[in-house]
């Protein structure tokens, strides 16, 4: 019985670290995880007590991970429990959520570059043409990441 408890962490911690990886919390990929090591549908007790995450922690969670299409959230009549099940495709999923953040990372590092631009044209610092070329080349750079990260998420999985 503790072998098969160690080998269920080791898959939570799995998934755990491959959520990290792409800049998520752990937590998320610890659902996953559980979801799938019990192949049913688990109640929002279960997966704190399956995560060791709270209840309120988790029920935050769930929310990224239904609006990813990874989860669905269900209620049974006369059942006041919540209960949660895997949906769709994990794998893309997973790309969902991979393209989402490399976006937002995206947009966020193009507006900051815009601010930055107003910033050097207002400055008389000798130096703000250099850094308006370096963040020129930058701005390209992050362009062709785009259209990359844009063409990816048209692709369409095994």
């Amino acid at each position: 019985m503790k072998e098969l408890n160690e080998i269920k962490k080791d898959i939570y911690s799995t998934f755990a670290d491959i959520a990290s990886s792409i800049g998520y919390s752990e937590i998320h990929g610890r659902i996953i995880g559980a979801l799938l090591v019990s192949n049913k549908k688990l109640s929002l007790q279960d997966l704190a007590k399956e995560t060791g995450y709270s209840i309120s922690t988790i029920s935050l969670s769930l929310d990224l991970l239904e609006f990813l299409g990874m989860i669905k959230k269900i209620k049974k009549a006369g059942d006041r429990k919540l209960y949660i099940e895997l949906q769709g495709d994990l794998l893309e999923g997973l790309k969902k959520a991979f393209i989402i953040k490399v976006q937002k990372n995206i947009s966020d590092s193009l507006n900051k570059f815009e601010k930055y631009k107003e910033t050097l044209k207002k400055s008389k610092n000798k130096e703000k043409k250099k850094v308006m070329n370096v963040l020129n080349i930058l701005e390209e750079e992050i362009k062709k990441l785009e259209n990359y990260i844009n063409l990816l998420s048209e692709i369409k999985l095994p």
